[in-house]
């Protein structure tokens, strides 16, 4: 479980290469350094294959003893203590956590490597100096490890970013493309049609608050909130059109308190949530449809009696799922659909705009 964590964050091929680059490179100037300084003559090209050989193994072995604590460590300190907030007091703790585990780790190494093979030298200097050395490497090892993190997760952040942003930009469009639906402007302009030489004056009514409806989509289709007062008063536009279609069928409620209609919500939740009533519902004399929108704490309710259609259409469920979506772009909260005691309920979160509860507003 340890391992898998460290390497969904690091991943194994990445991190060999990287101990192994290392290894190779330190063993090439150690032991180029002690056959030219004297501290350990070669005696040919073959013991300097072998000497290559088990360092790069032994360094390889240690490389490893190192960087999973490293690892652990930057994976802690990036969530307790992410760069941008208390700079010194993690670097601080990532250069004691280095020496600390550098020495730990090539005291045992020496040790085995002893074991294996006697040391000439005075076994407590051969301890320090590769203590040193070690401790010396772990910082490399750490800063590499730091820098190479940094990079993969900013590389990650932006094309998560990219990916949100088509996602929202296809967001918008599917919900731009549902609230311009051609179904509703046929049956909107039919029961103009049949208002204009009965009722003159609700057919400009009806004009006026048809105009509402859509004036309201194209100002608020780019908007990630919109206020509850303002939904409240697109809903009145929207529910007008439908009562003049439905008459005394479509019966509706609404209460809210003052206090909350400045909080907010994707702009076109309500009309989303309503159409789906009418839509899926019996909406008749015999059968007639009740909405009532009220607030239960931070929440937007909408409940409506359940009398679903014999032949309804299929739902895809394309309109929830893009609100889904929508909330999911701009707060942790979700809302909730869910039938309870015949009734339909959706519940809507509120967002409070003034705290860090809303990511994108």
């Amino acid at each position: 479980m340890f391992f898998q964590q460290i390497h969904s964050y690091f991943p194994f091929r990445r991190l060999f290469s990287l101990l192994f680059g290392i290894a190779l490179g330190a063993q090439l100037i150690i032991i180029t350094y002690n056959h030219l300084s004297g501290y350990y003559v070669l005696s040919g090209y073959e013991h300097f294959v072998l000497r290559l050989i088990r360092g790069v193994w032994l360094s390889l072995i240690a490389g490893f003893l190192i960087s999973y604590p490293d690892l652990f460590l930057i994976r802690y300190l990036n969530k307790k203590y992410p760069w941008g907030k208390q700079i010194a007091l993690r670097i601080a703790i990532q250069l004691t956590f280095a020496v600390a585990v550098a020495s730990l780790v090539s005291s045992l190494v020496t040790l085995w490597a002893n074991w294996l093979t006697a040391y000439s030298d005075n076994l407590y200097n051969v301890i320090i100096n590769n203590a040193l050395i070690y401790s010396v490497a772990n910082v490399i090892i750490i800063t590499v490890l730091e820098a190479w993190i940094y990079y993969i997760e900013s590389k990650r952040a932006r094309q998560m970013a990219e990916e949100l942003k088509e996602e929202l930009s296809q967001i918008r469009f599917e919900v731009l493309k549902s609230q311009i639906n051609p179904h509703f402007m046929f049956n909107s302009l039919n029961v103009l049609s049949g208002l204009i030489n009965k009722d003159t004056t609700k057919a400009q009514q009806f004009i006026d608050e048809f105009s509402q409806v859509y004036r309201y989509v194209l100002e608020t289709i780019e908007q990630p909130v919109s206020s509850l007062k303002k939904e409240l008063e697109f809903m009145q536009s929207y529910l007008f059109l439908q009562q003049i279609r439905y008459g005394e069928n479509l019966h509706f409620s609404v209460d809210i308190p003052s206090a909350l209609l400045q909080m907010a919500l994707p702009p076109l939740s309500l009309q989303v949530v309503l159409e789906n009533a009418i839509k899926h519902n019996i909406v008749n004399e015999s059968k007639p449809l009740y909405i009532s929108i009220c607030c239960e704490q931070n929440f937007l309710v909408v409940k409506n009696n359940l009398q679903p259609k014999i032949s309804a259409p299929v739902s895809t469920g394309l309109g929830l799922k893009n609100l889904v979506k929508r909330y999911a772009l701009i707060t942790s909260l979700e809302p909730e659909f869910k039938v309870e005691n015949l009734f339909y309920l959706a519940r809507l979160p509120l967002i409070n705009t003034e705290n860090d509860e809303c990511t994108d507003c």
